[in-house]
């Protein structure tokens, strides 16, 4: 039986290990036409991750059409492609050369667009943690850190790590403009954290100030970066941003966010432990705002649903989403705050930002953003992300009665604290 009959008649009976063995010397690793010498196509150094992601989507014993036979091409005697058991069953291969540590050619081939990524306030207890996280992502290629005192010592230290991003560090209001510029994301940790016995007034009143003074550097120096809000009271402190802006003629409501991860990873995780399900697997949304009673978490909406959870379950759930911050204050005996899973939800949220400027399609997480989904200008929510920034503000869906009368609950006291913000940016 000829090479070609025998491809057509065993097509239903191939896996698709056979299937994509064959796409890869048949098409994959053919060499340019007329190059004798056998030098290789570039097309194979990408296509790699191809066949990987071809592997996990075809189901075995794919059939396929009839296809000629691959051309028998007298370079492939002198130089071979690379063993197809490396690229479909990284596993096996040697130690050598595993799935973490792609032949040179091909990392330098599939490399992510160039983004910046600026951090103010990375010598604090949330922004070191979060310079650490966000070297380790692949999609940063550089790292400028900032911050009044301290910084240079955290970027020597998180600069030694074997990550892609290039990392710089900035100290001092004369060099805050350098750390900014050309920055496609910033995110703002800086500012005190809560502290046992202080109250909202009290934090507002130091931070207002310095998120302020950060933004107006940030219309100056790179207006059409994408700015993540950290620094709490968020419910305030979006607001006066986006007043800081607005007077700077540079606002875009696409492009400025509260980080409320935080509010979503706890929901996460205290609705599985409670359900007994893989917190892995879990998703819950959390809408409204960052604070107290406005952290609204929709558990009637949450995947995996759970019959077993009953409406005092739900509540006392709600309750300690709410208060989780205050869990942590706590549990540290008034010496610190939530550093390590703030940097950890900041993290996530920047890696979904850096996702959506790449342009990978129907990236979704929660946000406080300026909204007309209530009657409130700015509201937490499900956003899709894209290349400006927010590509949708998504609905609420269908509430239970309980969230109903939650989501009530929070409008007027988040009215009150977008309103403050407001106000102290106009007179300040």
């Amino acid at each position: 039986m000829t090479e070609s009959r025998l491809i057509s008649a065993n097509n239903e009976e191939r896996s698709h290990d056979q299937i994509l063995l064959h796409v890869y010397h048949s098409v994959i690793w053919s060499p340019r036409e007329g190059d004798g010498d056998g030098k290789r196509d570039s097309l194979p150094l990408c296509a790699a991750s191809l066949l990987l992601l071809l592997r996990r989507l075809l189901p075995p014993a794919t059939p396929l059409p009839s296809i000629s036979p691959p051309r028998r091409n007298p370079s492939h005697e002198a130089n071979p492609p690379p063993p197809i058991h490396r690229l479909l069953h990284p596993q096996r291969a040697s130690s050598a050369r595993t799935l973490s540590s792609p032949p040179p050619l091909l990392r330098r081939r599939c490399r992510p667009a160039d983004r910046k990524v600026a951090i103010l306030g990375a010598a604090g207890g949330i922004g070191q943690p979060l310079s650490l996280l966000m070297k380790l992502n692949s999609l940063v290629s550089s790292l400028s850190l900032y911050d009044i005192a301290g910084t240079p010592g955290v970027a020597a230290d998180v600069s030694h790590i074997n990550a892609r991003a290039e990392v710089a560090g900035y100290a001092g209001e004369d060099q805050l403009g350098k750390a900014l510029e050309d920055s496609d994301i910033v995110i703002i940790p800086a500012g005190v954290p809560r502290k046992p016995g202080m109250t909202r007034d009290d934090l507002f009143n130091i931070n207002a100030g310095i998120v302020k003074s950060l933004c107006t550097a940030i219309a100056k120096y790179c207006p059409n970066a994408l700015v993540n809000m950290i620094s709490n009271p968020v419910n305030s402190t979006v607001p006066i941003a986006a007043e800081v802006f607005k007077k700077a003629g540079t606002y875009d409501e696409r492009k400025l966010f509260g980080v409320t991860t935080l509010d979503v990873v706890r929901a996460k995780t205290f609705y599985a432990q409670k359900a007994k399900l893989p917190v892995e697997e879990v998703d819950v949304s959390v809408v409204g705002g960052h604070a107290g009673i406005t952290i609204l978490p929709l558990f009637s909406q949450a995947t995996p649903a759970s019959n077993d959870l009953t409406d005092e379950d739900i509540k006392a759930l709600t309750k300690r989403t709410q208060d989780g911050g205050t869990e942590v204050v706590e549990a540290k005996a008034g010496k610190g705050s939530a550093t390590l899973s703030m940097a950890y939800a900041g993290a996530i949220f920047a890696d979904a930002c850096l996702k959506g400027l790449n342009g990978v399609p129907d990236i979704v997480e929660c946000s406080f953003v300026q909204s007309s989904i209530t009657e409130l200008p700015f509201f937490a929510s499900k956003v899709r992300l894209g290349k400006n920034g927010v590509e949708e503000v998504l609905g609420l869906g269908n509430l239970s009665d309980h969230e109903k009368q939650g989501l009530e609950n929070l409008k007027p006291e988040l009215k009150s604290s977008i309103e403050k913000g407001i106000k102290f940016a106009r007179e300040n």
